[in-house]
């Protein structure tokens, strides 16, 4: 059975096989077979994925076992800190200066970040050096705020903080190459991506986030996990509202 996934992707990225087969130094005819079904070895698979920007699991989703892809979901977990307070500062640091393509922060206030000049910096840098800076800040006024912040057992200050964060963001809001949205989503974690590396802040019922877990994560081939939080990053910024000019 033809694999019209891959067939798809390529003339999406507007790729020929033979080009694509150049690219990973196979012969045309292979990868005519591929788009006719046949399945890849995993190195090839993972290249083609790769320059096609989509998961492997996506084109050939019966490729690996349910074993191996826990294997290898199991091998996307770097670290995991028990509280936010616990991840260094230079994790952080290492993280943002790391991406060549994205960064995305996902968050209701993410305040500790709109406090660390140092690390907005880096992220000015980053902006003005072509890569894409998103961020995700939650909009004051949805009823989501509110709960979180009797949850948290802040009452009205998650809103405030928000406010209090957006005005530290001002200069990085000014920045080229920076786009903030506003999201009234439910948070289930705060996303903090760099390219196919995630630190995802749980959030947990009675807890404020700095004493929530952290998990620290970078996709891998054959690995769902980190993937997970990608995806459901992009399906927030696809829901969320331009943020108004001040």
């Amino acid at each position: 059975m033809a694999n019209e996934r891959l067939r798809t992707a390529l003339l999406e990225n507007g790729i020929t096989p033979h080009e694509l087969a150049s690219e990973v130094s196979v012969d045309t005819k292979t990868v005519e077979r591929w788009v006719k079904g046949r399945t890849p070895h995993r190195r090839h698979r993972y290249q083609v994925a790769t320059r096609l920007g989509v998961d492997e699991g996506y084109l050939w989703p019966d490729a690996l076992s349910r074993e191996q892809v826990t294997i290898a979901s199991a091998s996307e977990i770097l670290a995991v800190y028990p509280h936010r307070t616990e991840v260094p500062r230079d994790v952080w640091q290492r993280l943002f200066e790391s991406a060549k393509e994205e960064i995305g922060v996902l968050v209701y206030a993410g305040l500790f970040l709109a406090e660390d000049r140092g690390l907005l910096s880096i992220l000015r840098k980053k902006a003005a050096n072509g890569v894409r800076v998103r961020f995700l800040v939650g909009d004051p006024d949805d009823r989501n705020i509110g709960d979180r912040g009797e949850q948290e057992g802040v009452g009205d200050a998650m809103a405030a903080k928000i406010r209090n964060a957006l005005v530290l963001y001002g200069p990085l809001r000014k920045t080229a190459g920076v786009e903030f949205r506003a999201h009234r989503t439910v948070l289930y974690n705060s996303i903090y991506r760099s390219d196919e590396t995630v630190l995802v802040n749980t959030h947990v019922f009675g807890f404020p986030a700095p004493a929530a877990p952290v998990w620290h994560l970078r996709k891998v081939a054959g690995g769902e996990i980190a993937g997970i939080y990608l995806d459901s990053f992009e399906t927030v910024w696809e829901t969320a509202a331009p943020l108004p000019e001040d």
